[in-house]
């Protein structure tokens, strides 16, 4: 029951908030997921709700989308998604691991998959803490270099959304378009890395039956859909500032928690 109150909480405020801030869904997901599943399986099970939830909004605001900043941006974004997907297959398959030991007692065991979740974690909660890193604007013609970047870390451990915001917030959109553009964007990676993730799976020996977290995973899509409705209609006014430094504290905790094996 903690774990579906969790999962319901986190992704119910964060898809309300992420409405107009264009990222915080997945990040701060990742973390509660993290609590319940292997990393790389946590970061596969926020896929899957933040691609149902990108749906939702592209179904309520996708016409509103601006189609060259989406296919500048989101075509580079698709090819490196595969590319970062591909990744978290190999570093979820591989058997290394880093040994910490204390007195000759094993303390922990860090896997590849962790310690690279880990610290992109750590990066991106900087990203969000420090005032010179969040207020980063990108020109326009940059839009392909954000869709690369954003797209290869979407693909690696889901976190997209800050680096997507950065770069489409100067690209001189309506508030209306950059968010619709934006889910636009997220869901086609969303769709490319859960398509790899899938096929990674099911070449191993998979079924997607296999997976036990179907319940968390509907329970925050569902969680998240609310979100999105309760931020559409009243949220709009929250300052994201305080929303970017409560995910930056949370991404931070998790991310060293995992780099050092406490997770």
């Amino acid at each position: 029951m903690t774990a579906y109150l969790a999962v319901a909480l986190a992704a119910l405020i964060a898809a309300g908030l992420t409405l107009y801030s264009g990222f915080g869904l997945g990040t701060l997901l990742l973390p509660v997921f993290a609590l319940f599943f292997p990393a790389e399986m946590a970061v596969v099970a926020t896929a899957m709700v933040h691609g149902a939830n990108n749906v939702f909004k592209v179904s309520l605001l996708g016409r509103q989308a601006d189609r060259e900043v989406v296919l500048k941006f989101g075509l580079p974004a698709i090819g490196s998604a595969i590319l970062g997907a591909l990744a978290l297959g190999w570093f979820a398959q591989s058997d290394s691991s880093l040994t910490i030991e204390v007195n000759e007692k094993v303390f922990s065991e860090i896997t590849p998959v962790k310690l690279t979740i880990g610290l992109l974690m750590i990066g991106f909660a900087l990203f969000e803490l420090v005032p010179r890193f969040s207020d980063l604007e990108f020109d326009r013609r940059y839009l392909p270099l954000g869709g690369v970047l954003s797209g290869f870390f979407g693909g690696l451990s889901g976190h997209q959304g800050a680096l997507r915001s950065a770069f489409l917030a100067k690209t001189g959109l309506t508030t209306e378009r950059f968010v619709a553009s934006n889910a636009a964007i997220g869901f086609l990676v969303d769709l490319t890395r859960i398509s790899v993730y899938v096929a990674l799976f099911t070449a191993a020996g998979g079924h997607v039956s296999d997976f036990s977290g179907w319940p968390l995973v509907i329970t925050g899509a569902v969680s998240a859909f609310a979100g999105v409705l309760l931020g559409k209609r009243y949220l709009h006014k929250v300052k994201m500032t305080s929303i970017q430094t409560l995910v930056g504290v949370l991404l931070f905790g998790v991310g060293v928690a995992l780099v050092t094996g406490v997770l």
